[in-house]
């Protein structure tokens, strides 16, 4: 069995070069990684013992990057359903899991975050959370060194796969049934983070929806936040029938604010998240099966890495009324 010594004297580089290399520092020239990388093939030098395990290509390594929400506690309940959904599907397909989240990234170059996979052996990656401004992930996918499935991102090519619900759709059916219910006549829609590509797509959903029905709509961005939300609800709610918010957080830090203004609007959200059933009101939203979905991205994982090429996956959504009886035991 090859030795980081071997790698070392192939590559003509010293053993904590090599060390530096297969550890993604950012100080080492992509020359080095390149001659690095290429020895550790020509050896089959496997790093660790789990590196070990995966050698005989009965499995494979597929990194879990996470986008983290850290402005609010309340979207945990999102990332942990991503992980649950990815993890037991991993299992059952024999393929290796690691987690890594953007900020662990940030700062680097693609060239470099390429060779930090590689070097952990990675093939294949499962992206949450990318936006319109994440340049160097949306480098890293043309670049289709990887496999790789977007969740919530709308980008195929040969070894990339998208899996996301018609959000479309789904905020045009929630925001009618919402303003069909309450008779309503115009509407304040609550917009999610202008970078996003669900963003667009809701959008697109709910101006058709004034469109057909000749509602007055008036659109701020409440970039996901409670606190936004709630802030824009106070400036704005008086003045509009109905309050339609991109996601679950917002309209609750919406229903919070009506509540202190003394006044009823009807408000329906976006997302299904638990936390909704607390918010003291009964309000219409979108339900994503956040653990399914993450479950059909490591199944097209897998098919990608067993050649497959990429393509569009589309799951189910519901539109549910949540209220606090739902999480009771």
């Amino acid at each position: 069995m090859s030795s980081i010594k071997d790698v070392a004297r192939r590559a003509g580089v010293a053993v904590s070069t090599v060390s530096k290399a297969l550890n993604g520092y950012p100080n080492v020239s992509r020359e080095t990684r390149v001659k690095v990388n290429e020895a550790v093939k020509e050896l089959n030098f496997t790093p660790n013992l789990l590196a070990s395990a995966l050698s005989s290509k009965k499995a494979g390594r597929v990194a879990l990057l996470i986008n983290l929400n850290m402005d609010s506690q309340a979207v945990d309940e999102i990332d942990m359903q991503y992980l649950s959904g990815a993890i037991s599907t991993a299992v059952e397909k024999r393929l290796d899991v690691v987690t890594i989240f953007f900020s662990m990234l940030r700062g680097r170059s693609v060239s470099e975050i390429a060779d930090y996979f590689h070097s952990q052996g990675i093939e294949g990656i499962i992206i949450y959370g990318m936006g319109k401004e994440d340049r160097v992930l949306q480098e890293l996918i043309e670049r289709k060194e990887f496999r790789i499935v977007a969740v919530d991102v709308p980008v195929v090519n040969e070894v990339t796969s998208s899996v996301q619900i018609d959000h479309g759709q789904a905020q045009y059916e929630v925001a009618r049934k919402t303003v069909m219910e309450n008779r309503g006549k115009s509407v304040l829609y609550l917009s999610g983070r202008p970078d996003g590509y669900v963003t667009q797509e809701r959008l697109a959903g709910i101006r058709r929806l004034a469109m057909e029905e000749g509602l007055s709509l008036l659109i701020k961005e409440g970039d996901f936040s409670e606190k936004k939300a709630r802030e824009l609800t106070f400036r704005y709610a008086s003045g509009y029938d109905v309050i339609v918010c991109a996601s679950d957080l917002m309209a609750i830090g919406a229903m919070r604010a009506l509540q202190e203004m003394d006044i009823f609007r009807p408000v329906c959200g976006f997302d299904g998240i638990t936390l909704m059933c607390y918010a003291g009101m009964q309000m219409n939203t979108v339900r994503q099966d956040f653990r399914r979905i993450s479950e059909l991205a490591m199944q097209e994982m897998g098919r990608l890495l067993e050649g497959g090429s990429g393509r569009r996956i589309v799951p189910e959504y519901q539109i549910i009324r949540m209220q606090y009886q739902d999480v009771l035991n």
